[in-house]
């Protein structure tokens, strides 16, 4: 994957400096074609081809903190944020009802 990486980079290079050196070219121009036709889609393209890689080390590492937890004998804490069902606060009447 690297050696395409690297020959893209050439030939856009190649291509930045013949539109510098040109009679008609510019140097913004150079600049706006590297970036156009090399770094962004170059940055797009290792990024689509680096997912699978990702996933595959999410998954160790859940599957290892998952081991991990199962070897302990702890568990993580429930932080789903719902209600246990027990009122904390008898005080505090629940949500649509009305306090007596």
């Amino acid at each position: 994957m690297y050696l395409v990486v690297i020959a893209w980079m050439y030939v856009v290079l190649m291509m930045a400096v013949a539109e510098a050196t040109n009679a008609n070219g510019t140097v913004l121009g150079a600049i706006v074609t590297f970036f156009l036709y090399g770094l962004m889609p170059l940055a797009l393209v290792i990024y689509l081809m680096g997912t699978p890689q990702r996933r595959r080390r999410i998954k160790a590492r859940e599957a290892e903190e998952q081991a991990v937890a199962m070897r302990t004998g702890s568990a993580q804490p429930d932080t789903g944020g719902h209600s246990t069902g027990a009122a904390e606060d008898p005080g505090v009447a629940p949500v649509g009802k009305e306090p007596r």
